[in-house]
């Protein structure tokens, strides 16, 4: 078979990993000019550092194999993570259930009850039973109003602006279950793994491979369209890198087409949908990715993951890269992000790298009082669109099938990753289960 993919992320490569491997030609098209999608890398300090921050949890086993299969096992160490909560001005330890017990911005009665229904959760593997209900009900209902507003409240609002009340607990269950997934016992730390030659270098020797195994990848390669006759996917209109600008694009005939761009991407390619799944599209609206990565001259913190539960901070998350893996990899640099999921339209989306910085600066002495601008020895911008998108209620029953009503043509995006969210692990899954369903409905004739 000739296959068309759409996109060079981790979807895109792991299906067109699994395609060439059995002997299937698949040619690929990705915008940017890098592999890797949202977990793509740039060079800080001579070492590879993914543009968003990215590590494995224990349970992320799809990518775990792939990383084997690739021969880069080795590479992949597990890390002991620091896991901080910032509250009412204080940056406060929440690794493990001690730590929930000594958190006294809760009444000891909260703190059980927080502790009591997060294990709850943690056991809990029928996420369906979570589906119709908003994250804030549930746990206002259960941990108590007290905990929503200090802990919950903040952390949603932040994520989702103000689609906070909104999100499904379902959305919140996967998080409780990644995090004991991760951990080695209750009382434990979590574990998360991390590729020592960066994630950047997972998908270069997978795009590596694909090239060996017959497959092609373009990259700066624009689609401009999915051509489609009489209801059937027949190929893609292109436009490489190398082409004469004043050349028409080129058409390219394949019997199938995988495309994993947002949804919003997809139905500018494709002839009209049917109604019933363009709304399925539609239905489903994304937050970008904004962050900011400052590379100091010393630690901010112990924490590898610190979220913010304080409205007056202008950021959401802060993740120190270092703290979790050997400053000496990137020349010295102790990497942060700071991080925020806003919406394309909204001011923080539209503001500059140096806007961004002077207004987050100021507040990065409330996380560490030592902290002085003359620590930052450089500063990167990154703006992701597309990154997040927003889980509802009953959420599952909204979701687009991966086989479109165009026959031959499949979608492959992060908003069909459920109850799981977004991540490379679920991505690289992803990819692989649409490459089996290309090749079965080859088999059958579909």
């Amino acid at each position: 078979m000739r296959v068309g993919i759409i996109g060079a992320g981790a979807a895109g490569l792991a299906a067109a990993y699994d395609l060439t491997k059995l002997g299937h030609y698949a040619e690929v098209f990705e915008q940017a000019p890098f592999l890797g999608g949202q977990a793509s890398t740039f060079l800080v300090g001579g070492g590879r550092l993914e543009r968003g921050y990215h590590h494995l949890f224990v349970s992320d086993t799809d990518m775990v194999d792939l990383i084997q299969e690739l021969g880069l096992g080795e590479k992949l160490a597990w890390l002991e993570s620091q896991v901080g909560l910032f509250h009412g001005g204080r940056l406060w330890d929440f690794s493990t259930p001690w730590d929930l017990l000594r958190f006294k911005p809760l009444s000891l009665v909260q703190r059980l009850r927080v502790g009591l229904w997060s294990l709850v959760l943690q056991k809990t593997s029928n996420w369906q039973k979570y589906e119709s209900v908003t994250a804030q009900e549930w746990i206002t209902r259960r941990m108590g109003k007290e905990a929503y507003q200090v802990i919950w409240e903040p952390l949603l609002r932040g994520k989702f602006g103000e689609n906070y009340d909104q999100i499904s607990m379902t959305w919140l269950w996967g998080k409780f279950r990644l995090r004991v997934s991760s951990r080695q016992g209750i009382l434990a730390r979590e574990r998360l793994g991390y590729p020592m030659g960066s994630f950047g270098e997972v998908f270069d020797t997978l795009g590596e491979r694909i090239e060996q195994q017959g497959g092609d990848i373009h990259l700066s390669a624009r689609v401009q369209r999915v051509v489609v006759e009489d209801g059937t996917a027949t190929g893609l209109e292109v436009k490489l890198p190398d082409q004469d600008p004043e050349i028409e694009a080129e058409i390219r005939s394949y019997d199938a087409i995988i495309a994993t761009t947002p949804s919003y991407i997809f139905t500018r390619l494709v002839p009209p949908l049917p109604v019933a799944y363009q709304e399925r599209l539609d239905n489903v609206r994304y937050l970008a990715a904004v962050v900011l990565i400052l590379a100091l001259d010393r630690p901010l913190s112990d924490k590898y993951w610190m979220n913010i539960a304080d409205l007056s901070l202008p950021f959401v998350g802060v993740i120190e890269h270092t703290n979790l893996v050997d400053p000496a990899l990137y020349g010295g640099n102790h990497l942060v992000y700071l991080t925020n999921y806003p919406s394309r339209d909204s001011e923080l989306y539209q503001m500059s790298a140096e806007e961004l910085l002077a207004a987050y600066l100021p507040h990065l002495q409330k996380i560490n009082p030592q902290f002085d601008p003359s620590w930052v020895r450089e500063y990167f911008h990154h703006k992701i669109d597309g990154a997040q998108p927003i889980i509802g209620v009953n959420y599952g029953q909204r979701i687009p099938e991966h086989r479109t009503p165009f026959r031959n043509l499949y979608l492959a995006n992060t908003t069909q990753i459920y109850p799981e969210d977004r991540g490379t692990n679920y991505s690289v899954r992803m990819g692989r289960l649409v490459a089996r369903m290309v090749l079965e409905d080859a088999q059958a004739g579909c």
